[in-house]
């Protein structure tokens, strides 16, 4: 067999297995990074709307007992 017509053929298969390799690698840490953020804006909701509900159980007015801003 002609050393040529193996290159032909191996080649592409080779960099066809690479191209994706990397593409499955590329593709897992971004997705990783958008569930890391997802997680951590759903964290900082949580804590803005348990803090709104803190604010208002103490009640209004000049009654009401401080809390820091």
């Amino acid at each position: 067999m002609n050393l040529r017509l193996l290159a032909w053929i191996v080649l592409p298969v080779v960099g066809l297995i690479l191209v994706g390799w990397l593409a499955i690698k590329f593709l897992a840490f971004i997705f990783g990074w958008i569930v890391y953020l997802a997680i951590g804006a759903a964290v900082v909701a949580g804590a803005i709307y348990a803090w709104g509900k803190v604010r208002q159980a103490l009640g209004k007015g000049p009654t009401r007992r401080s809390l820091p801003r």
